[in-house]
């Protein structure tokens, strides 16, 4: 018996991704059949995980297996599978819609080359519809387990499908692939054996097809044809490493994944003992589309001794390795194991602990340019463990990259070691010829030495800001930081193998003596402003000011600059302040103060300007480029044009 067909539309967005899957994106066509295999395999999963609670779900037909069936003559192939089924609601949802969360955002990644966009396919959730690559038309048949009804579910892949309820059928799915004319050559055995073995030989499930017996016409055999299984059947993760080759381990991690492109480096490892278990990590080489978004489904696939409790198993692993894939699989978790048990069992945290230091030092072991790609995917991400992970704060610094006034590039990357590597380097180079630099405690390769940065908007207004300028005259190093997220994790650091981090934007600078000549006598002259007339200047200026800033002093950070802004060390900054306000939180005042480079030839004229309104609106202009050469904007920015265009019409006027 079947109800009325009900035939329904794609969404706009699902036609123009159907229409581009079909006609140009994939560049291997025999990836569909691992796709809906992984979507097989996946459907057993969840019916083995609700069986525990509910043994009759599975009472009709308890041995699991995914059969693959074709027929030559009519061009079919079918895969079939006794797992979890679909309701018609669930059919109408998740096979009517594709990619509900990010069609957008796969669009948007689209580069043109087929093999770089076929990798997108499994990101966005849209694996089944590889189907209409190779298929004219795809049937679905499929009855959820405990229901009585089934659904069919028909599509050409144009504007539309249909669907009706039907009766009769076995629990689980059943896909029929109608072949186009030229892709009749997967209604072949050999053909299909071939892409199950390659692709699909670790799924943990038997995939079976119709034993060949060569020289027999099965048309002429009217019983059933007998089944064999033509994977391994057995779960990756369960075999010694030794026993597993690198092409196996790239495609189990494109199964679990749905991703087309091998992963930077895994690690497979078995722990016996108090606690055992066994893991099985991913790096992939590319940021899932929302990667940002903290609340999205993520984790680990959680086995408890080889049987599938859930997908996205998060306690294994901190928030900030999302991007991790794999599998973890427990002898000590109880089989009913729920959320709520995980997030309070002690053996759970073990193991969380164990694999957050694992995947650390996968990282860690990548070669330099591999990892600067696995840096540019992740990077942000990496730097939210610096605030939430204490134990692993350490190897956490040891992975982060920054751009640097060392070189020049943006796109180059130095790391904390290499910064410390050459703050001793350039220690030992300034000693006197022939002195041994051990035993000296003056030597700058001592952890005394700081760790300089600048926090900035870009990396173009970093190298330009004036804070720069006496490191840069005294050749020291300073790491640029243009991450929104920066401000955040550094107020966590405080110091690296010995050595503290410091805001070169904020508080006093202390430089020490310079060894340069020339530094020496720019100081000098600085220091003949510091008289009594200095203090006057700028006891005037913080009068104009009053209100704007907490104090107007003499900077030791200039030397070609009038002025700059300077944060008082426990203020919030820029970025921390824009991340508050966009959560809708307030940040507490905080006045900056303003240091000026007494020396500057403007300040000098400043100095002697004897109208007290022109005074005025030169140190308002002072004070409004300070902020603008940091990145910020001016309170008032009509008051500051006016006085601009005032100051250029006295200039103008004959």
């Amino acid at each position: 018996m079947t109800e009325t067909a009900q035939t329904l539309g794609f969404q706009t967005e699902a036609r123009k991704l159907l229409k581009l899957m079909i006609n140009s994106l994939y560049s291997n066509r025999e990836i569909f059949l691992r796709e809906l295999i992984s979507n097989a395999s996946d459907a057993i999963d969840r019916l083995r995980f609700e069986s525990l609670n509910d043994e009759s779900l599975i009472a009709d037909d308890p041995e699991f297996r995914i059969v693959i069936a074709f027929d030559k003559d009519a061009g079919e192939i079918s895969i079939e599978d006794n797992g979890i089924g679909m309701s018609r609601e669930s059919a109408i949802a998740d096979l009517g819609t594709i990619a509900k969360s990010g069609t957008e955002e796969f669009f948007a990644q689209l580069t043109g080359d087929q093999r770089k966009d076929s990798a997108l396919i499994g990101q966005f959730g849209v694996g089944f519809y590889s189907s209409f690559i190779v298929a004219k038309e795809v049937e679905v048949v499929t009855r959820r387990a405990g229901e009585d009804a089934a659904t069919r579910w028909t599509s050409t892949g144009d504007d539309e499908f249909t669907v009706e309820t039907i009766a009769d059928t076995p629990r689980g799915t059943r896909v029929t692939l109608r072949l186009k004319p030229d892709a009749t050559e997967f209604a072949d055995g050999f053909r299909l054996r071939s892409v199950v073995r390659r692709y699909s030989d670790h799924v943990g499930v038997p995939v079976m097809m119709a034993k060949e017996t060569p020289g027999e016409d099965e048309a002429d055999d009217a019983d059933e044809p007998e089944l064999e299984t033509v994977n391994a059947a057995k779960a990756l993760w369960t075999r010694p490493r030794a026993d597993v080759g690198n092409d196996e381990y790239k495609e189990f991690y494109k199964h679990i994944s749905h991703d087309f492109e091998d992963p930077a480096a895994w690690s497979h490892n078995k722990v016996e003992g108090k606690l055992e278990y066994t893991s099985l990590l991913y790096i992939p080489k590319r940021a899932p589309f929302d990667l940002w978004n903290r609340e999205r489904p993520r984790g680990l696939k959680l086995y408890v001794q080889r049987v599938f409790i859930m997908d996205d198993a998060e306690q294994f692993l901190p928030l900030y390795l999302r991007f991790v894939r794999g599998i973890v699989d427990s002898s000590d978790l109880p089989l009913n194991v729920s959320r709520e048990i995980l997030q309070e069992d002690d053996r759970v945290r073990t193991i969380k602990n164990a694999l957050a230091k694992r995947a650390l030092d996968m990282l860690a072991k990548l070669d330099a340019d591999d990892y600067n790609d696995i840096w540019d995917e992740f990077g942000q991400v990496l730097k939210e463990g610096v605030g939430e992970d204490f134990a692993n704060k350490d190897a956490l610094l040891g992975l982060l990259r920054f751009a640097s006034t060392h070189d020049p590039n943006p796109a180059q990357r130095t790391s904390l070691r290499d910064y410390i590597g050459r703050m001793a380097g350039d220690a030992e180079d300034a000693k006197p010829e022939g002195e041994d630099s051990q035993g000296d405690e003056n030597t700058e390769s001592k952890p005394d030495g700081k760790i300089y940065y600048l926090i900035a908007e870009s990396d173009a207004a970093g190298r330009q800001s004036p804070h720069l300028e006496m490191f840069a005259k005294r050749g020291i190093e300073v790491l640029l930081l243009t991450d929104r997220i920066d401000e955040w994790w550094m107020s966590f650091a405080n110091e690296f193998e010995g050595r503290e981090f410091r805001d070169i934007a904020r508080g006093e600078l202390d430089l020490g003596e310079a060894d340069d000549p020339d530094d020496k006598s720019a100081s000098e002259a600085t220091d003949t402003k510091t008289d009594e007339d200095g203090e006057a200047l700028m006891k005037r200026m913080a009068e104009v000011l009053e209100g704007q800033v907490e104090s107007v002093r003499k900077s030791t950070r200039l030397t070609e600059s009038a002025a700059c802004l300077v944060l008082p060390e426990d203020a919030v900054g820029t970025q921390m302040r824009r991340i508050l306000e966009a959560t809708g939180q307030s940040a507490p005042d905080a006045k900056p103060h303003l240091e000026v480079n007494l020396g500057h030839p403007l300040i000098v004229r400043l100095d002697a300007e004897p109208d007290e309104d022109r005074f005025k609106d030169l140190v308002s202009i002072v004070f409004d480029q300070a902020a603008l050469a940091e990145g910020n904007s001016v309170s008032e920015p009509g008051a500051y044009v006016q006085r601009i265009n005032k100051l250029l019409l006295d200039l103008l006027d004959p």
